[in-house]
Formats: C-alpha cells, structure tokens, sequence
C-alpha cells in the first residue's frame, strides 16, 4: 500500500514544489516506487520533473472530472525515475466543474485507490490556497509535510494551516495527521531563522524533521533545466539535504 502524503502550506513561496519534486526524486533514489501529482495549475511540478505541460494529452485534469483513469494521464520523469501525474492550465477550470460533481471532495483519492499497489509513496504538490483542490490533496493523504521558512510571518501563517488540518481530519478524512515540518531555505547566518528554528522545535518537538534545507543556487537552477536539484547536481548542498530528507521519511514513515 502507497503510502500518500501531500506536500502542502497556504503561504505561497516556501518551497512546496522544490520539495516535492526533490523529495520525489530523493525517494526514488533510495529505490522506492514514487508516483508526484501536481495539483496547481501552474504545472511548476511538473515542468520541473522534466514534463512539457503544454504538449499533455491527457493531465490530472481529466482525471479529476473522470474523463481519464489515472493511469492513462501518468508520464514517467525521466530525470527523477518517478511518475508524475500532470498539470497545466487546464486544471484551473476543475475548480468550477467540481463543485457540481458528486463527492467532490474525494475525487483524487478514489482515482489514487486504482494504483495504490503499484507505488511505495504518493506525494501530492498543492496550489497555495485552501481550494477545492487542495482538499482534495487533504483528504486522499495519510499524512501532510509541511515546508515552512523560518520567518516571522510563516509561523503566523503555520497556525491557519493546523487548524485547516484539524477540520479536514474531523470532517473528511480521519486518516490524516501531520508527518512533519521541513524547514527550507535555511541560512544559519541569520539570527532570526535560528529564533524561529529553535521556537518550531520547542512548541512542535519531534514532529519538526531533523534534515534542514540550506538555502542553494543549485536547488534553484535545476527547474530551468527540467530536472530536480537531486540529479541536477546531486554533490551539491541542497541536492543532499533532500537525498537525507529522503532517508528520514522512509524512516519516520516505518515508525507510524
């Protein structure tokens, strides 16, 4: 069984798709079976995973409103050894149609339930907002990790974003849970991130992952290439913080 987690924060600009499709490929790496589905409409996964989302037959578009099964719409990332179910503009109409649709709230996770044996892990790349969408991503995960720069305002934001996961696991899917908070483009040389890095441990202790991602040029350069900072240049700093990221999922995941 798959085990599926959405990769998710309601702040824009925090490194969620950096990590999925790093992450992705950093499990992939360490030879787990990783299936990414992008859920934003910009398609930034899936163009980073080396996929043109303007040449898509099929993306995770026609899934949702059931005009494709999941596995007709999945394209390997050749970079990552990973699958990756697609986006591009397309997606942004699903927000509409899905309102009339029936269980609206769990249309991705009854498409997920076809290839669950087919995967070790699922990460699913959420659009910045609490959308249909990303509801979607929340109720057909196991679990949310949750990226975060150690500012101020993210952790005025963090608490917005528990609370959210509260209400989901409340009303729509009891399954879920917090895995952990990753904290992203780190630089140790500021004091402020060590005060925030330091406040995330004492209020949230182990549920804080261990790996730190140090702030990188190269993790940054690697979309424009179409790869993941993890093979786009694999000795570099960032590249092995997520290959470490990698290992301390499987790890944590064994302990649930």
């Amino acid at each position: 069984m798959a085990r599926m987690f959405c990769v998710a924060n309601q702040k824009g600009g925090v490194g969620k798709t950096t990590t999925s499709v790093n992450l992705a490929a950093g499990l992939a790496a360490q030879g787990q079976r990783v299936l990414l589905v992008d859920m934003d409409p910009q398609g930034n996964a899936t163009m980073g995973s080396g996929v043109d989302k303007r040449s898509l037959e099929r993306s995770v578009y026609q899934v949702l409103v059931g005009l494709a099964p999941l596995k007709d719409a999945t394209v390997a990332s050749a970079p990552g050894a990973y699958d990756v179910l697609p986006a591009n503009r397309e997606l942004a109409g699903a927000e509409i149609e899905l309102v009339d649709l029936d269980g609206r709230e769990t249309r991705l996770k009854h498409a997920l339930a076809e290839v669950d044996a087919l995967y070790d892990f699922v990460l699913i790349d959420c659009p910045p907002s609490l959308s249909l969408l990303t509801l979607n991503g929340l109720c057909a995960a196991h679990g949310v990790i949750i990226p975060m720069q150690c500012e101020y305002f993210a952790l005025e934001g963090l608490a917005d974003l528990v609370n959210t996961i509260k209400r989901v696991h409340a009303n729509l899917n009891p399954d879920l849970r917090i895995i952990g908070l990753l904290r992203v483009m780190f630089d140790p040389r500021m004091t402020l991130q060590q005060q925030v890095s330091e406040q995330l441990v004492e209020r949230f202790q182990d549920k804080v992952f261990a790996t730190i991602i140090p702030r990188n040029v190269r993790l940054a350069e690697a979309p424009s290439y179409g790869m993941p900072g993890v093979t786009f240049d694999r000795s570099s700093k960032g590249a092995q913080a997520y290959l470490a990221f990698g290992a301390e999922v499987i790890e944590r995941v064994r302990l649930l």
